[in-house]
C-alpha cells in the first residue's frame, strides 16, 4: 500500500508540474498575442479625397497618437499663411543644437523664410522649426499657442501641440484623421505645396551654403506623388503623410506607427484612385 501511495504521489507531482508548465507556456502565448494586437491597434492609416475631405478607406484613424515630425505640417502652414517667403531671419542661440534632425544652423547666420521652410520640410530640421517659430511667434511658446489655435479653427479635435518640431511629449498628439485633413488643407496653399513638392534645393550663402534632398520617397517613386512629410521617433514609430494627383483627382493618405509607411501610403493612394476611377466610369 505504501509503495502504491508513493508511486501515485510521484505521478501526481509529475502531472502537476506538466500542467503548470503548459499553463505558463499558454500564458506567454496569450501575452504575446495581446501585445501583437495592441501594436496593431496602435497603428492607424487613412486615405482621403483632398477637395471634399471624404474618407475613402482607413483604420483606427480617430485614436490619438504621437505624430513625430509630421508636426511640421502645421508649423509650415502657419509660416506660409503669415510670413513673406523672402523675409530675412537671423538665427538665434535658441535655434542652434536642437535635438534630432537638423540642418546645423549656426548662430548669426541669415536665411530667408523660404530657405528655412525648405530645411524644415525636406530635411526635417528641428533647428529650422525653432527658428521659424521664434521668427513668427516671438518665442516657441507663443508659436505653439498659435499652432493650437489654428488646429481649433480647422476643427482638428484630436490634436494638441507642445512644440513646433515633433520631439516626443506625452501631451503632443494627433489622430490620423486630423493629420490627413490638415494635409489636405495645407496642400491648397501654393507656397506650402511648392515647398513639399521640391526634391532638391540649395539654401544659404557662401560657406554656409547647403544642398538638401527631400526624405519623402513618394516624390521619387510614386506616379503623381507631390508631397508631404515623413516622421519618426521611437515613441511614434514610422509616420507619413503622402499626397498625389492624377487627372485632377487629388488624394492625401496618412499612416501613424506603420513600419512600412511608404508601402502603406502608396497602397492607400492606389486604392483611392481605383475607387474614384470606378465611380467616374459609372
Amino acid at each position: 500500500m505504501d509503495r502504491f501511495i508513493a508511486k501515485n504521489r510521484k505521478f501526481f507531482f509529475i502531472s502537476l508540474i506538466t500542467i503548470l508548465f503548459f499553463a505558463f507556456s499558454l500564458s506567454l502565448t496569450i501575452e504575446a498575442s495581446r501585445r501583437e494586437a495592441q501594436a496593431a491597434n496602435n497603428s492607424s492609416y487613412i486615405v482621403m479625397r483632398a477637395d471634399t475631405l471624404e474618407v475613402i478607406k482607413g483604420a483606427n484613424y480617430t485614436i490619438r497618437q504621437p505624430m513625430a515630425s509630421t508636426t511640421k505640417i502645421m508649423t509650415a502652414l502657419l509660416i506660409c499663411e503669415n510670413c513673406p517667403p523672402d523675409k530675412s531671419v537671423q538665427i538665434t542661440k535658441e535655434s542652434v543644437g536642437i535635438e534630432g534632425s537638423s540642418v546645423y544652423l549656426k548662430e548669426g547666420e541669415t536665411y530667408t523664410v523660404k530657405e528655412l521652410l525648405l530645411g524644415l520640410m525636406l530635411r526635417s530640421g528641428n533647428d529650422c522649426a525653432t527658428a521659424l517659430a521664434i521668427s513668427l511667434g516671438g518665442s516657441v511658446d507663443n508659436f505653439v499657442e498659435m499652432m493650437n489655435l489654428r488646429a481649433s479653427q480647422l476643427g482638428l479635435k484630436d490634436t494638441h501641440y507642445v512644440n513646433p518640431h515633433g520631439l516626443h511629449h506625452k501631451d503632443h498628439y494627433t489622430s490620423c484623421y486630423d493629420l490627413c485633413k490638415l494635409g489636405c488643407i495645407a496642400m491648397k496653399n501654393p507656397l506650402f505645396k511648392e515647398i513639399v513638392g521640391t526634391k532638391l534645393s540649395t539654401i544659404g550663402k557662401g560657406e554656409y551654403q547647403k544642398t538638401i534632398a527631400n526624405k519623402n520617397k513618394i516624390l521619387f517613386h510614386y506616379d503623381g506623388g507631390n508631397g508631404i512629410k515623413t516622421g519618426y521617433t521611437k515613441a511614434a514609430g514610422r509616420c507619413l503623410v503622402a499626397s498625389a494627383e492624377r487627372e485632377n483627382v487629388k488624394l492625401v493618405s496618412a499612416a501613424l506607427n506603420v513600419p512600412d509607411m511608404f508601402g502603406m501610403c502608396e497602397n492607400l493612394l492606389d486604392y483611392g484612385f481605383s475607387v474614384l476611377k470606378k465611380q467616374v466610369l459609372k
